[in-house]
């Protein structure tokens, strides 16, 4: 009896995520890279054994897709196997395929497997809900609802420990549409890009979002906030719900068309933006990959022109997954920290590992979350730092979390916070 997975190996394009499978030659040099089999030490939760899983069932050799699916639910797709493989095994493309297909044949299991796609889809995914939404929990806060939810348990533990406090709404107020120049008594630079605003990002880091324009105005850079932009559509990919993700790729194709460069300051965005290409399968999708930066990436090959403010504090930068291993971005943001004045950029140990956050994979799989995070507090804490900088808000949301839970209080910040110059008169 065949899987139901076996089309894919048969299939037209969709037969190239199996033929990548067949690219590992199962050095196991992955393993120590990967954060799961760092905390579980089980083949089956590494990459060479979730490959081997894989491609054991587009080749009908696993008859129930349910019995592999917890290996592939407990991957957090952090591409640091692609970073470690000296076979350059696309591991990223075979994961998110895979459950692409599961998601289209395999069964619910339970009220997460329904409850996730919805609220992907039908909430984060349409900012105008997704502001709604967050208007309604920053009430619930102010009324001490949401101190009362978690006390009565209705709240999972994962989410009353990880989100932090929603802010005002003043914070929350998405960006003004259009052409942003560069205000009077800066010289514009001749650049003009097209900017990210992503959908978590300007509910929940809306500071984040104004610092990144700021920014690149006081660098003499004109900044266009198209309004037609959606959601990237990321979190939905590694849900295996690819064909809804095309939907919100092709909207920002379009919305996006007349830049030449689009800058996002959200690691995870940018790596699934970049992927556009892959994703689409279109020459119109790898043309809007091509004109992604990281807002790390355009300033490093700018220069900055603006002198960053003065930073007296030890400085830890910490590599999103999606911007080093997705991108292969990592010094533009530690060469643009060593230009701010007083900075000391601090190491410390393993900072491309993963924080254990990888979209919502904190919420839908907590233990495993839960001691990956640690991990990493624990590794920044013994370096003695005042600030941890990482671009990428799931990354600041899991870090925050788990060092105050840990009894530190580090602040953690997106670089660009930390590149702002000196405010007028301050």
């Amino acid at each position: 009896m065949a899987s139901s997975c076996e089309p894919s190996v048969h299939g037209g394009a969709a037969a190239t995520p199996y033929a990548r499978t067949l690219d590992c030659v199962h050095c196991g040099l992955c393993l120590p890279a990967c954060p799961t089999h760092q905390t579980l030490g089980v083949e089956a939760d590494s990459p060479r054994g979730r490959i081997y899983l894989m491609r054991a069932l587009a080749e009908g050799r696993v008859q129930d897709p349910e019995a592999i699916r917890p290996y592939l639910d407990r991957c957090l797709d952090c591409r640091a196997c692609e970073t470690a493989c000296p076979s350059g095994v696309r591991y990223g493309e075979i994961l998110e395929a895979t459950r692409a297909e599961l998601t289209k044949t395999g069964k619910k299991r339970g009220l997460a497997d329904r409850l996730v796609p919805f609220l992907l889809w039908h909430v984060v995914a349409r900012q105008g809900r997704l502001r709604a939404v967050f208007a309604l929990l920053r009430l619930a806060e102010l009324l001490g609802l949401r101190w009362l939810a978690a006390k009565l348990g209705l709240v999972p533990k994962a989410v009353a420990a990880i989100a932090p406090p929603v802010p005002p709404a003043r914070e929350r107020l998405p960006l003004p549409t259009g052409l942003h120049r560069p205000p009077a008594g800066v010289a514009p630079r001749g650049v003009r890009v097209a900017l990210f605003t992503g959908c978590i990002m300007e509910p929940m880091f809306g500071r984040v979002n104004r610092a990144t324009l700021d920014l690149l105005l006081l660098n003499g850079i004109e900044v266009d906030v198209p309004r037609a932009q959606r959601c990237c559509g990321a979190l939905l990919v590694h849900a295996g719900q690819s064909e809804r993700a095309k939907e919100l790729a092709r909207a920002n194709v379009a919305a996006f068309a007349a830049a030449n460069v689009v800058v996002n300051n959200s690691a995870g965005c940018g790596c699934a933006m970049k992927e556009y290409g892959h994703l689409l399968g279109d020459d119109a999708g790898a043309a809007f990959a091509q004109k992604q930066r990281d807002v790390s990436e355009l300033l490093a090959e700018h220069g900055l022109s603006a002198t960053p403010a003065r930073c007296d504090k030890k400085v830890a930068y910490d590599d999103p997954c999606h911007l080093c291993h997705g991108q292969g971005v990592r010094q533009p943001p530690r060469a643009l920290l060593a230009q701010v004045p007083g900075l000391q950029l601090v190491a410390h140990e393993a900072p491309e590992d993963c924080c254990g956050s990888a979209g919502i994979y904190n919420l839908l799989q907590p233990e495993t979350a839960e001691a990956i995070g640690a991990r990493k507090a624990e590794r920044l804490a013994r370096a003695g730092v005042d600030v941890v900088a990482t671009g990428n808000p799931g990354c600041m949301m899991q870090i925050q979390s788990h060092l105050r839970r840990a009894g530190h209080a580090i602040e953690v910040v997106h670089p660009v916070e930390l590149l702002l110059p000196p405010r007028a008169g301050g």
